[in-house]
């Protein structure tokens, strides 16, 4: 059996945006477009699909690091504030749209709430067994010795 963790993040990620994208349940909040992704950013994001990937991205995320809150997974997608002259220094995401993703995860039954933040449901990790699976066999075609992983 393969492990989320074994696949190379990237092609996990890609793959789970081609599914979400698919999904007639998800719809893409007509305010996305205008966003910034945190503090640090100076302009929207330039990928049309930015919303599917943030949802692959959180759930993977989510899968990975265990039980996560809000603000850690800020944390997470946040970056270094350009401050002109000053230094560098690290800036969080917006919370927004981190929590309106999870809430997104969560209505479609992928993460489940608890109290020390959320966590993936068995539909989440059944849904990302199945993408990791997909695509360690796709990379496994290309590289032979990836088979024995299978």
């Amino acid at each position: 059996m393969v492990n989320v963790k074994e696949v190379p993040a990237d092609l996990l990620i890609e793959k789970l945006t081609e599914e979400f994208s698919k999904n007639d349940k998800i719809k893409v909040p007509e305010w996305a477009e205008f966003l910034k992704s945190g503090v640090h950013r100076e302009k929207s994001w330039v990928q049309e699909d930015w919303y599917y990937r943030r949802l692959a991205s959180t759930l993977r995320k989510v899968y990975v690091r265990g039980n996560i809150g809000i603000q850690r997974l800020s944390e997470e997608y946040g970056g270094k504030k350009d401050g002109g002259s000053k230094p560098y220094h690290p800036a969080s995401g917006s919370r927004s749209i981190v929590r309106h993703v999870l809430n997104e995860l969560q209505d479609l039954g992928l993460l489940v709430k608890k109290e020390t933040g959320r966590s993936v449901s068995p539909v989440g990790e059944a849904m990302l067994q199945k993408a990791s699976k997909q695509v360690m066999e796709s990379l496994s075609e290309k590289q032979v010795e990836l088979k024995k992983y299978l």
